[in-house]
């Protein structure tokens, strides 16, 4: 008897001639996450087993497969000769100690073992329930658990109980590429995970306000692209210093149009960026009506200097629900430590929540705009994470 993971897909199952493509990249995914863990992985009907492994590695890999988009779910199995008595036996450690309901499933897709799957069931379920009939009894329509077993053409069995939920969605690499702004709050690290689940390759850009800004609140970004990353296969993080052309907005423009006109030079900065690194489209954390700058019509002037397409996957997502997502992939703790981003200096007290496209433009003509964000992009710090 020796231990596997059985790793599956679910949304690959529909690309039809093109499945192979996404099939590769979601192996790639796998084998670059494990290249550190001596394991082997075998491709077996549209699963995948990782076997060969150090015991000891097991909560390792699991971790692992939980954030590689792509991976629907995966089990712990045995692996046994497929023989009556082994099987039985396998089924029997490990069920021992639960307690419940449970059925037995069967497939056999060895025609030649001489049982078949409705009667390999029945005959495995009533062993089971000789031994633990005090903690266990069958429910084939609704159970607490089931004993799932796989016969092979190869002349191994399968034997699982558990299925673990992965995230889904389409292996990173198979949707383009885009640029994140990430910033150091809530929302932006939770929409760079959206996008990747659908299977974009990001890139992320930071603007930072040293001095207003603290070198604390840089590294907490810094810690966000990291967690993102383990989702990502790697991220490369753009910094761009944003202090010049905030105070230029402060000294020449309206107050209340402060997050406006800044919003509208962070877009043109991360076209410009996102061009050169061969992103197809800009990613941002907004959600409609959240703050002033994510109103219909704050969205349309940041949108209006830019031709790149800008995804925003949690326009319509609630606060509460964004949160429920930054638990789950742990960035919530980073994102809410008290070190301030570049949006909170200068802040008007009444900012615009609904500005004219014509006032905004009658703003920005104070500025000299090209020769800022030339100056911007003059000095981009670049980390490998």
């Amino acid at each position: 008897m020796k231990s596997v993971i059985i790793v599956r897909y679910c949304e690959i199952h529909l690309k039809g001639k093109n499945k192979k493509f996404f099939e590769k990249l979601l192996i790639n995914a796998i084998q670059k996450s494990l290249s550190d863990i001596p394991h082997k992985l075998a491709v077996m009907n549209a699963r995948y087993l990782i076997e060969d492994f150090n015991e000891n590695d097991y909560d390792t890999i699991c971790e692992r497969l939980s954030k590689i988009f792509g991976v629907h779910s995966y089990s712990p199995a045995k692996v046994v000769k497929s023989d009556f008595d082994e099987i039985a036996k396998c089924c029997l450690e490990l069920v021992d100690g639960k307690t419940g309901t449970f059925k037995v499933n069967t497939n056999r897709a060895d025609k030649k073992f001489p049982l078949p799957s409705p009667q390999m069931s029945r005959e495995l379920g009533g062993v089971l329930l000789e031994k633990y009939h005090e903690n266990i009894k069958v429910d084939v329509i609704n159970p607490s658990f089931s004993v799932n077993v796989d016969i092979r053409e190869s002349g191994e069995t399968l034997i699982y109980t558990d299925v673990i939920k992965g995230f889904g969605g389409l292996p990173v690499g198979s949707s383009g590429k885009g640029l994140l702004l990430l910033s150091g709050g809530i929302d932006s690290p939770v929409a760079g995970f959206m996008l990747a689940k659908r299977g974009m390759k990001l890139e992320a850009l930071h603007f930072h306000s040293y001095p207003y800004t603290s070198e604390q609140a840089l590294d907490k970004v810094k810690t966000l692209a990291k967690l993102i990353s383990y989702f990502t296969g790697g991220l490369k993080l753009h910094i761009v210093k944003f202090t010049h052309i905030q105070e230029q907005i402060h000294e020449h423009c309206p107050e209340e149009l402060m997050i406006t006109l800044m919003r509208r030079f962070m877009m043109r900065i991360a076209e410009r960026i996102s061009v050169k690194n061969g992103c197809q489209a800009i990613v941002t954390g907004e959600s409609l009506g959240q703050v002033a700058s994510q109103t219909v019509e704050s969205i349309t002037s940041s949108n209006s200097v830019v031709t790149q397409p800008v995804f925003r996957p949690l326009i319509g997502f609630d606060k509460l629900e964004i949160i429920e997502i930054s638990q789950k992939i742990d960035t919530f703790e980073t994102s809410i430590l008290p070190y301030e981003d570049c949006c909170t200096v200068f802040l008007p007290k009444f900012p615009a929540i609904k500005p004219k496209m014509e006032t905004i433009l009658r703003a920005e003509s104070a500025l000299d705009v090209e020769a800022l964000v030339e100056s911007a992009l003059q000095d981009v710090e670049i980390f490998e994470v």
